[in-house]
């Protein structure tokens, strides 16, 4: 494990395959060299990710994924000082098959590999290029799975202030969608027609949580009654008011992750503020959080689009930190949560 060097150009092959897409991307120098996402549309048909689909795309995906991002990036693993993946959270046999090949991979080119917590990774994605948000920043982090307000004071120093007693703000986005017979992922479509919608046309319940956690569950099943209910009067209501229901219901959740992200800045005095996560590429949402920054006299931060939803860039970014530490990960370690 010799080539490893202790400086900013390292060369690093990071690796992501936490849920259902397979991602490897070459981060050198400070720059992000490639990434390469392949997604699997197989399970747009089951309206959600089915975990033994993930893993076996994942088997099929991650060779040719891994290839091209180092042939977009214009080098061979020979030039590759060190190798990052997830290690968590996600679906375990999906996590198994980019953890696996990481270190076998390693071990094969003889160079170090670092483990990389997932939400970590989505936080320190702000680090990667563009402006780069001063120390500390609060962070909303929302994702279909997460869903948390942290105090990012450096790299994975990183304190959780609030986070969701159960579902999460994407999961709520993709089941609302499903209640209105939307495509999955319904995040993205949601966002798209509530450009088009009224935000005010209809109201729905939020529940009320202590301090910064978030619950989801509620919403989700106001949401449900009220369509019920108005289906049973009109058959076609949803399809004649879908439009405004997607903003409706996206407003809602907006307004409710402002609502906690205004109280920790509040409490915490720290102005700068910044996104991250799936739903951190919604456009209602990255318009409020700016609006509410500069209500304290503050700055909001936004990763590129292409980082805030599952990518390797992001994990190659927090394994170049980690390499530079030399926290490295062990043969025999098997590590799905966070270190």
């Amino acid at each position: 494990m010799e080539r490893a060097k202790n400086n900013s150009q390292l060369a690093v092959l990071g690796i992501e395959s936490s849920c259902d897409d397979t991602s490897a991307s070459v981060y050198i120098d400070g720059k992000v060299c490639s990434n390469v996402v392949a997604s699997q549309k197989i399970h747009e048909e089951f309206g959600g990710v089915v975990p033994e689909w993930a893993s076996r795309k994942h088997q099929l995906n991650i060779v040719p994924t891994v290839h091209s991002a180092l042939q977009k990036a214009g080098v061979s693993m020979a030039d590759i000082d060190g190798i990052a993946c997830t290690q968590g959270p996600g679906l375990m046999g999906s996590l198994l098959v980019g953890h696996s090949f990481a270190k076998g991979l390693a071990v094969s080119s003889n160079i170090p590999y670092v483990n990389v917590n997932h939400i970590d990774a989505h936080v320190l994605a702000h680090f990667i290029d563009g402006d780069i948000p001063p120390l500390p920043f609060l962070c909303l982090l929302v994702s279909g799975g997460h869903t948390q307000i942290v105090v990012v004071r450096n790299h994975f120093e990183i304190e959780i202030l609030g986070k969701t007693i159960d579902d999460a703000a994407g999961e709520a986005f993709d089941k609302a969608g499903k209640m209105l017979n939307l495509p999955y992922p319904a995040g993205p479509i949601i966002d798209q027609k509530a450009m088009l919608g009224d935000p005010n046309a209809f109201q729905f319940n939020t529940p009320t949580v202590e301090a910064l956690d978030f619950s989801f569950s509620g919403l989700k099943t106001s949401i449900l009654y009220f369509l019920q209910k108005e289906v049973r009067k009109d058959a076609s209501f949803v399809t004649h008011n879908i439009n405004d229901l997607c903003a409706s219901i996206q407003h809602t959740i907006v307004s409710y992750l402002i609502s906690k992200m205004d109280k920790a800045i509040a409490e915490t005095g720290i102005i700068h503020i910044g996104i991250a996560g799936g739903v951190a590429a919604n456009s209602e949402l990255r318009a409020a959080m700016q609006t509410l920054a500069s209500k304290y006299q503050g700055v909001g931060y936004e990763p590129k689009f292409e980082y805030c939803t599952d990518n390797a860039a992001m994990i190659a970014y927090a394994g170049k930190v980690k390499l530079e530490r030399k926290e490295y990960g062990t043969l025999n370690e098997v590590c799905f949560t966070r270190k």
